[in-house]
């Protein structure tokens, strides 16, 4: 029985492979309609795993078989094709190739763009070419390019927070990719995070960090809400004047020197309630990159980093709902198409509502803020997309009735994105940008009013002459507006009178041109160059001094004081006051000793020709922008630096190091007791000078498995110097190198997040930092009976060492669930053990006792947070 059978299947066998068919197959016939043919013509079925893809077309000539046997018809395909076939029974296996056809000579362009669950850009992502070994990385738009000969290969796609994806391809002809990846977040089954390259060893981009919201929403910050601004303090070489303070500081560098863009767009202002929230809502950010050093060419304005912050793109397929409750503000973000696969749109806004609770017990005094986010996206064609991204926020104050204030920003950006051919793409954008201040002291009858607008145009081309060869090129311009300040009468009682604070105007325009070279498989070169120029312009009437010095020294005192003004020269609307220009050279090379490690080094030189007004370490709402012009010199930079970059286990963990060096020339110093408020002769109380800070850099990151996060360590020195003019003067410090206001010799960082299981994540992050330098008392002197204190030199001193731990708990209570109202809890806790950091120390006379005493102030012990947290 047992050879009867055995006889009939190989009967049966040999009567299927003997079966004759007709098939025609070419690079356009996908394998899908080549089974169609097979099919339809003989009884076999095909059998293939999911590596497979039967839409792609894995033919690459063109061949008709005339009523040919189905086994020589096998036959001749595995011959040709880049996929294996083998006849078992009435099946025809189907499985890739151990080893690709061999491309052909002829090159095409590979080009597509990579997508999360929720369709939405991946920046960053990595997308390699296996058989090959070249890759790319995506761009802002998720998109990438990659010139490779004609062939089949196995595209990999990672990113770190995402599953690996692998895709099977043919390239005959120029080939367009969209890729989804899938998130492997806590929110998902799978708690295990994986990822590919965690440094990017052979780019030349170094001193960048990027920060996905994935990394930013495990960061635990005060009053529980995920705060981008907040999460890049973790990072290596950043810091700020302290708890609740507005700005951040790169590498000694102050908050006027940073450049923050979103969307493209300036800022000029970039928190709520005087730092306790920035202005970035997390629901709607895509992610960050914070450029501190090697800052390519088509950025400029600043000397000492680029904030470039992206907004998500609405959803082109299905309406979608998040939002979250927290204990002092909310937020609800709404989002779909405008029309299916070709516009989108997506809204976003905050609310505070802690004044409400400050009514609810008597309390008369009101802080909150409201902020509203938009995005619209429209798809014309394949080659056209026009976007708008707006931002309009506001904080309101008002304490007893006895002090009120407003200030806000204001941003739209309107851009075209045109795709000129595989290599030559276009973004044309124009905007606009303001931050505006008010003030008003019902008690001393007046307002004030002050702001800062500007109008821009950018055209930024992208041309990609191959793998190893790209350019970039642009041109903008930026129109200002600066109004210091308006003071007005509230009513006919008042002691002031009305008073316009003069007006200011200037045009900024620049043009760029950079290149990438990729010299050997080992040594790529980025070189290029910025040419800057800036106009102070009319209508403006500029005083002028005795012996031309708006500040002079007076000898017998031993203090600087406001020059004599002589009289002033009246500048017509439009007219040049003051002509600046500036070649901004930018250079990087990085060197692979393998595929895990490398050395980069970099050199920037950047020109920046608006500054911020403010003797404070923190730039307050009130501080004001003013522009370069007959006193104020434009600050001008030169940064190096060079680091060691490596990748362990396969990316599993990462490790990077720099050094850097940076010299700022013209920084702005003030003389002791300035006034900067509403002063309208404002060059009378500064003198010029420079600032330098070196220091180096570690960041050790594990990227994958249950627990991920990183180390940041920060070893440096910021000093600033202001020599006198001439013999006679001491200049600040007499003369000497002093710290400034942003130096943080110590600077350590520990983020850590643990996924437990589906349900339960759990993150943390401890932070100590060197005190802020700042001027003790060192003595005092009795003058009429009353105890005056006598300072040391500028920043001497320092506040006491700054240091908390913040915790926090995210509970997911239906992970499975994908559809539908999804939801989860989030539990915090900052300054975990009630370290009470000290924001200022005050040296004053106890009115009780009369003793001289130092008193601390601290705006945070321990604070709880809590949020709910939805979507749908």
């Amino acid at each position: 029985m047992k050879h009867i059978i055995s006889a009939c299947f190989f009967l049966f066998s040999l009567c299927m492979s003997a079966q004759n068919v007709t098939v025609t197959v070419d690079q356009n016939v996908t394998l899908k309609e080549f089974f169609k043919q097979i099919e339809n013509q003989t009884d076999f079925k095909f059998a293939f795993t999911d590596q497979i893809d039967t839409n792609q077309k894995y033919f690459t000539k063109k061949s008709t078989y005339k009523n040919i046997e189905i086994e020589k018809l096998i036959t001749e395909l595995n011959k040709n094709a880049s996929i294996q076939f083998s006849i078992v029974g009435s099946n025809i296996f189907v499985k890739q190739k151990s080893h690709p056809v061999k491309a052909s000579k002829k090159k095409s362009w590979l080009t597509g763009q990579v997508l999360d669950d929720d369709r939405q850009a991946v920046i960053g992502a990595n997308v390699y070419v296996k058989e090959l070994e070249v890759g790319a990385v995506t761009d802002i738009n998720g998109k990438f390019s990659i010139e490779i000969p004609n062939g089949s290969y196995t595209v990999s796609i990672s990113y770190i927070g995402f599953k690996n994806r692998e895709k099977h391809i043919t390239v005959s002809d120029n080939t367009t990719l969209i890729i989804n990846i899938e998130s492997d977040s806590q929110e998902l089954e799978q708690v295990i995070v994986t990822g590919n390259k965690a440094v990017d060893i052979k780019t030349t981009q170094m001193s960048v960090n990027r920060l996905s919201m994935q990394e930013i929403k495990r960061i635990p910050v005060a009053m529980g809400e995920p705060d981008p601004l907040k999460s890049i303090l973790t990072l290596p070489g950043v810091t700020n004047a302290g708890e609740a303070s507005s700005g951040f500081n790169v590498r000694g560098g102050a908050a006027d020197q940073n450049l923050i863009l979103l969307d493209g767009a300036p800022v000029y202002a970039d928190s709520h309630m005087f730092g306790f929230f920035s202005i970035f809502n997390a629901d709607i950010i895509n992610g960050l990159d914070l450029y501190k050093g090697g800052i390519p060419s088509k950025f400029g304005g600043r000397v000492s980093s680029v904030l470039d912050v992206t907004q998500q793109t609405g959803d082109f397929e299905e309406y979608k709902v998040n939002g979250g409750i927290g204990i002092i503000s909310s937020r609800l973000l709404v989002q779909g198409p405008l029309q299916k696969e070709k516009g989108s749109f997506i809204l976003s806004g905050r609310a505070s509502y802690a004044h409400l609770f400050m009514k609810l017990a008597d309390n008369k005094n009101s802080a909150m803020f409201y902020d509203l986010n938009a995005k619209l996206n429209y798809r014309f064609d394949a080659n056209n997309t026009l976007s708008f991204s707006g931002y309009f926020g506001n904080d309101v104050f008002d304490i007893n009735d006895r002090f009120a204030s407003t200030y806000g920003s204001t941003m739209g950006i309107l851009s075209w994105k045109h795709k000129f051919s595989d290599r030559l793409n276009s973004n044309l954008s124009t905007f606009y940008s303001d931050y505006r201040f008010n003030l008003e002291i019902p008690i001393e009858s007046f307002k004030w009013d002050s702001n800062i607008q500007s109008y821009g145009l950018k055209y930024n081309w992208n041309y990609q002459q191959s793998e190893k060869f790209k350019i970039s090129y642009g041109i903008d311009g930026l129109y200002y507006n600066f109004n210091p300040g308006v003071v007005k009468p509230t009513s006919s009682d008042s002691q002031f009178n009305y008073k316009q604070l003069d007006k200011k105007y200037a045009l900024e325009t620049s043009a760029y041109l950079d290149f990438e070279n990729q010299i050997t498989k080992k040594l790529n070169f980025r070189y290029g160059l910025r040419y800057s120029t800036f106009y102070r312009l009319g209508a403006e009437a500029i005083s002028t001094y005795e012996n031309g010095q708006a500040v002079v020294y007076n000898p017998l005192y031993k203090i600087y004081e406001e020059g004599t003004p002589t009289g002033t020269i009246n500048y017509k609307k439009g007219q040049a006051i003051s002509t600046f220009n500036n070649f901004e050279p930018r250079a990087a090379l990085s060197y692979a000793f393998n595929d895990n490690s490398s050395l980069k080094a970099s050199y920037n030189r950047m020109a920046q020709y608006i500054h911020i007004l403010s003797n404070t370490q923190s730039p307050l709402p009130m501080s004001i922008w003013t522009p370069s012009g007959p006193f104020t010199k434009p600050q001008l930079l030169d940064q190096y630096a060079m680091g060691y970059f490596r990748n362990f286990k396969d990316g599993d963990y990462s490790l990077e190091t720099e050094l850097f060096y940076k010299n700022v020339q013209n920084r702005i110093d003030y003389i002791d007791g300035a006034d900067v408020l509403a002063n309208n002769n404002i060059e009378q109380v500064i003198l010029n000078g420079k600032a330098r800070s070196y220091g180096l850099e570690l960041l050790f990151r594990k990227n994958t498995g249950v627990f991920t996060g990183w180390v940041s360590y920060t070893l440096s020195r910021a000093e600033q110097k202001t020599p006198g003019r001439n013999a006679e003067e001491p200049g600040v410090a007499n003369g000497d190198w002093y710290l400034s206001g942003y130096d943080k010799m110590h600077n350590l960082s520990i983020v850590g997040s643990y996924e437990l299981n589906p349900k339960w994540s759990f993150n943390g992050n401890f932070t100590l930092q060197s005190g802020q330098p700042v001027t003790y008392a060192n003595g005092y002197y009795e003058f009429g009976g009353i105890h005056v204190p006598n300072y040391s030199l500028r920043n001497e001193n320092r506040l006491p060492l700054f240091h908390h731990l913040d915790v926090a708990a995210t509970y997911t209570p239906k992970p499975d669930k994908k559809k539908g109202w999804q939801s989860y809890w989030v539990f915090s806790l900052y300054n975990i053990y009630n370290r009470k950091n000290a924001a200022s120390m005050t040296f004053t006379t106890n009115e009780d006792t009369g003793a001289n005493e130092t008193r601390r102030l601290s705006i945070f012990g321990i604070a709880p947070g809590i949020s709910y947290n939805f979507k749908f």
